[in-house]
């Protein structure tokens, strides 16, 4: 059989090579960590040269799905005991990005942030069949349950999306005008400026992964929101920068400290209004937006 496939100029590396785009994004929308999927991506490679060697395999992105998915599910296990909030690793997306990610829907702030408010079964399912077209029983296969479990799996992940998908969808030039003032407000020290900025609700969300200084919680609230944010921006030195960049689809800003990135924020904005702020500053988080990868390929 493989000396039919290779006498067809195709052969286990064609393969791979074709599906491996499918094997890092899957990953990706079920870690939330584009280093622990180019670390899965390797890992399929080397379980599909195991299997691709000795003999046929009916459906190669089949699977290399199943195998992506079951990596990624085993790396969520291990991370049970991640210090504080996990937010996706943020991906750039604008000039220069992958062709791929670009048209990745599921990569959209918005829906990365509700995929990892599910549970891992309820995000594999959901991701399987929305953003690469699996049926319920290819994913029953994947997954090693019943169609029907499959189906209400993806109905749960749905309802996730219906409820908890927040407001990121406003026009980029009013969420570009409100994130001006709100980093002029912040880096000038002007408390009334940004609890102009900011709705009363409004949540502020932080990821240092046990490796940076970030809220272990939510802060709820203008008041102590203003505050916290003022606090941060006042550890800024001369070496700091702070420049707009597109990441996930979405309008953020990045700090960095003597040219290294120190702070991904994005900033959700309803009615002119601040209603939730997202931090990252996990350094493992951040390596991609470090030279030389910065405004590289993904």
């Amino acid at each position: 059989m493989n000396g039919a496939r290779q006498a067809a100029g195709q052969s286990p590396n064609d393969d791979f090579l074709r599906h491996r785009g499918l094997v890092v994004r899957l990953a990706y929308d079920l870690t939330g960590s584009w280093s622990d999927a180019e670390d899965i991506a390797q890992e399929a490679w080397v379980r599909w040269q195991r299997v691709a060697d000795h003999g046929h395999i009916a459906d190669p992105r089949a699977y290399l799905a199943r195998i992506a998915t079951n990596l990624a599910l085993d790396s969520l296990r291990r991370r049970k005991d991640y210090p504080g909030e996990y937010l996706p690793e943020p991906i750039p997306t604008g000039p220069g990005a992958d062709a791929d990610l670009i048209a990745a829907e599921e990569i959209h702030l918005a829906l990365a942030l509700v995929l990892q408010s599910m549970s891992p079964l309820e995000r594999a399912a959901f991701v399987l069949h929305e953003a690469f077209g699996f049926s319920h029983p290819e994913i029953a296969e994947i997954l090693g349950r019943e169609p029907a479990a499959v189906r209400q799996l993806v109905h749960r992940g749905r309802s996730h999306v219906q409820a908890r998908r927040p407001r990121f969808d406003v026009d980029p030039v009013e969420v570009e005008r409100v994130a001006t003032a709100f980093r002029d407000a912040a880096l000038g020290g002007d408390l009334d400026g940004l609890m102009a900025v900011l709705a009363e609700n409004v949540v502020l969300v932080a990821d240092g992964g046990g490796k940076a200084s970030a809220a272990i919680r939510p802060i709820l609230g203008a008041d102590k929101v203003a505050r916290f944010v003022l606090g941060i921006a006042a550890r800024a030195t001369e070496a700091t920068t702070v420049e707009f960049a597109e990441l996930n689809h979405h309008l953020a800003w990045i700090v960095r400290a003597a040219d290294r990135a120190d702070q991904v924020g994005w900033l959700g904005v309803d009615d002119g209004r601040v209603t939730s702020i997202h931090i990252v500053r996990n350094p493992d988080k951040l390596a991609r937006l470090n030279p030389p990868w910065l405004g590289g390929h993904a």
